[in-house]
């Protein structure tokens, strides 16, 4: 009998085959790392710029909460915001969309927007509720940056506006304002974008922006004015207010127009230049280039003179007051005030054409002419009787003692003489004198001792009245009722009823059928003078 074989004997050997691909088991790492890969290619691809933005305060921000947009349109968010290095700004960082990064240079601006009220229009109201964000305004074609320092305040007009600006020059601002209103004939174009001062320190510069068509209104002879409040003017026509809206009253306010009777020029360039006049009737003034002072002592008050008041000549203006001042005469021992004025020799033209030595540039000639020949003086006079304003106004006096035209500190003289005012205070002063020689004190005793003799009169004739009431007054009454009594029978004698009325009109009648017939024998008798000697039938038997 055979042994049974062994079961490793009966095994069949195991034939190992190797994989050369990939097991199944790694395709789930495989794929997780192939999206994980993607998922981050994808992060770093689409994620934005991050920016940097200075700010005086951090008031409304919130970091991972304010967004910063465009057009309401959300475009990035606040991820942190932290103090500068010298503690006197906020760094405020911010994640953006990556289809803002073509914007991100040095003409883009960004700002808080919040509620506000500015040039008459109230912006930023949705705040109040939705709380602050931060504005942009895109720019292009600037240098690349992502560090921005933000505007305290919205700018008011925004890039890609059409339009231009130009620049206005003034002494002063008055109550303009950013965001204030730019009018033409009351119609708004433009605003005020800003204000600082000159280069020279001294005049103010408005820079305004008029919007496109109306930016093309704007030409080289164009004048603006400033047309805030109201402009009252009181002529012959009456009382005159004049302004271009109520938002131009509280909030101020600019206009442009040509002056009356001159033609529109060629347009002016972007950021020209402009003189800012005080109100509409000032642009139509013309201008003068030519000025000359001249020099006024006067010894009395000068009180309501002010330096730009007027200087005039038969009540047109020729010049304004540019010096007041008051100096001591050691050899006089008097006060004086020199007066300096402004005189505009273009506004005379044709007196100074009227001496041949005289031009615009030199009047001199013509000022010595007028002082010496005509005996020009000035005299203060009252300007406006409400405000007590004063003015300098150059007149001839033939009858005052004539003078030379002398100089002194370099500048002509022109003699003075005292004002109108003056001549009133005067005339007042010598009536008070006179009123102070009337005895007034001898008049009242004298006009006491008539009222005491009218009060004994008045009494006495009391006395005579209670006489006449209880002596005389039964006499009196009974004569007028017998008065009365006969009245009323003369009445009954002449009425209308009366029968002597009615005998009175029956004569009178007959009176006039009296009259009647001898007219009409006086008219056959001056037409028939025959019919006296032979009557009717001697004239019917000649016809």
């Amino acid at each position: 009998m055979t042994d049974a074989p062994l079961a490793e004997d009966l095994a069949v050997p195991a034939q190992v085959r190797k994989r050369t691909g990939i097991t199944l088991v790694w395709i789930v790492p495989l794929l997780a790392l192939i999206v994980g890969g993607w998922l981050g290619y994808k992060a770093i691809s689409e994620k934005g710029p991050v920016i940097s933005i200075r700010f005086a305060t951090a008031a409304g921000l919130e970091a991972g909460k304010t967004k910063i947009k465009y057009k309401d349109v959300v475009i990035g968010q606040v991820d942190s915001i932290h103090l500068g290095d010298d503690l006197k700004h906020v760094v405020v960082t911010a994640e953006l969309s990556k289809d803002f990064e073509r914007f991100l240079n040095d003409r883009t601006r960004f700002w808080v927007a919040k509620a506000q009220i500015r040039g008459g229009t109230a912006s930023g109201l949705d705040t109040l509720l939705s709380g602050a964000f931060i504005s942009v305004d895109p720019a292009v074609g600037g240098a690349h940056t992502t560090s921005f320092t933000g505007l305290e305040v919205p700018p008011v007009i925004t890039s890609g506006l059409p339009g231009r600006h130009f620049w206005l020059r003034s002494s002063q601002l008055g109550s303009i304002t950013i965001g204030a209103p730019v009018y033409y004939r009351q119609i708004q174009v433009g605003q005020v974008v800003s204000y600082g001062f000159a280069p020279d320190g001294q005049a103010i510069d408005v820079q305004v922006f008029i919007e496109s068509p109306h930016d093309a209104k704007v030409t080289e002879t164009t004048r603006f004015w400033n047309a805030s409040g109201l402009d009252v003017s009181l002529s012959a026509q009456g009382l005159k207010i004049d302004t271009e809206s109520l938002i131009s009253i509280v909030g101020g306010g600019l206009a442009f127009d040509a002056p009356e009777g001159v033609q529109p020029g060629k347009a002016a360039e972007e950021n020209a230049v402009f003189n800012l006049y005080p109100h509409r009737e000032s642009i139509n003034e013309k201008t003068y280039t030519v000025h000359r002072s001249w020099l006024i002592y006067f010894d009395q008050s000068v009180r309501g003179l002010n330096i730009g008041a007027p200087v005039e000549i038969y009540g047109i203006k020729i010049g304004q007051v540019t010096s007041v001042d008051l100096i001591y005469d050691k050899k006089l021992k008097e006060l004086f005030v020199p007066v300096i004025v402004s005189i505009e020799p273009e506004r005379i033209q044709n007196m100074v054409q009227s001496v041949p030595a005289a031009t615009p540039d030199s009047p001199e000639p013509l000022l010595k002419w007028l002082v010496e020949e005509r005996n020009l003086k000035a005299q203060l006079k009252t300007g406006n009787l409400l405000t007590g304003q004063l003015l300098v106004d150059l007149g001839f006096h033939p009858d005052e003692p004539r003078d030379v035209l002398r100089h002194d500190k370099g500048l002509p003289v022109i003699p003075s003489v005292s004002g109108s005012i003056d001549q009133i205070q005067e005339s007042i002063a010598r009536i008070t004198r006179n009123l102070e020689k009337v005895p007034f004190e001898k008049i009242g005793k004298n006009l006491d001792n008539v009222l005491q003799e009218t009060t004994v009169t008045v009494r006495d004739a009391g006395g005579f009245v209670r006489r006449l009431n209880g002596e005389t007054a039964p006499a009196l009454q009974a004569s007028l009722i017998a008065l009365q009594k006969t009245l009323e029978e003369v009445q009954g004698t002449l009425g209308k009823e009366s029968p002597l009325n009615f005998r009175l009109e029956k004569t009178l009648e007959e009176l006039h059928l009296t009259l009647r017939s001898m007219r009409e024998l006086s008219t056959a008798i001056e037409n028939r003078p025959q019919s006296l000697l032979f009557g009717k039938e001697g004239e019917r038997k000649d016809e």
